[in-house]
């Protein structure tokens, strides 16, 4: 096991399959934040089954930040090693030709959007007060009838600050311009991706990553133009 993930075939693996699995989650959690479109009760409701889960909320957490540390960790090794393979500069330092911007700002825009995920977790997981840029603290938020979280208010005063939406959606935009090289570049790291199969596999993960940018994106775009006030 300690070679597996010494080798640099181990260590593609495992940036392979902590992003499928990093990916599906955030299908799963772009559906479940869509539910705001819905009005507050099915989104409160939503809301209120996942806090009153903890047995399956606490494992999934930590799960999930195990995931992103792997993955970081992964992709740190990955380009120390692919450096230190390289270590002399082209001459003249020509652009590149064959790669693409996307797969050129991997790291870049990867650490961007774990720092993205731990302000998205103080401000709507922990609900941090100093963060959220309203006066507001979230955690007095609830729903009059039900007396839970009150979660569809939270993300209407949560999105209605400009500063925060705009980061929301520019974190967005470099989650999914990682994930439109990073869903293809997982394909050829398992060995599934070849000359026959990766021009589906290239459109396949750039319409997936230009449909969650729209559909995330879409719910602080949304209440800036006053949808839930």
């Amino acid at each position: 096991m300690r070679q597996f993930f010494q080798s640099s075939l181990g260590k593609k693996y495992v940036m392979a399959v902590s992003g499928f699995l990093l990916f599906g989650f955030v299908i799963v959690h772009m559906v479940g934040n869509l539910q705001i479109f819905l009005g507050p009760k099915p989104l409160n409701r939503y809301a209120h089954f996942l806090q009153s889960t903890p047995e399956l909320l606490w494992p999934a957490r930590i799960g999930l930040l195990t995931l992103v540390g792997l993955h970081i960790w992964s992709a740190v090794r990955l380009s120390a090693e692919n450096k230190a393979a390289r270590p002399l500069a082209y001459a003249g330092n020509p652009a590149p030709v064959a790669a693409s911007y996307a797969s050129r700002t991997m790291l870049m825009s990867g650490v961007i959007v774990a720092a993205f995920i731990l302000y998205h977790l103080l401000h709507f997981t922990v609900q941090t007060p100093s963060v959220n840029l309203t006066g507001h603290d979230f955690k007095t938020l609830l729903d009059s009838q039900t007396n839970h979280r009150d979660v569809f208010r939270m993300m209407v005063i949560g999105y209605s600050n400009a500063w925060v939406s705009g980061f929301y959606v520019l974190a967005m935009a470099l989650l999914c311009l990682h994930l439109s090289h990073g869903v293809s570049a997982m394909f050829q790291s398992v060995g599934l991706r070849n000359e026959r199969s990766e021009k589906w596999i290239d459109r396949a993960a750039r319409a997936a990553a230009a449909i969650i940018f729209i559909g995330n994106s879409s719910i602080p775009i949304a209440v800036l133009l006053g949808y839930g006030r």
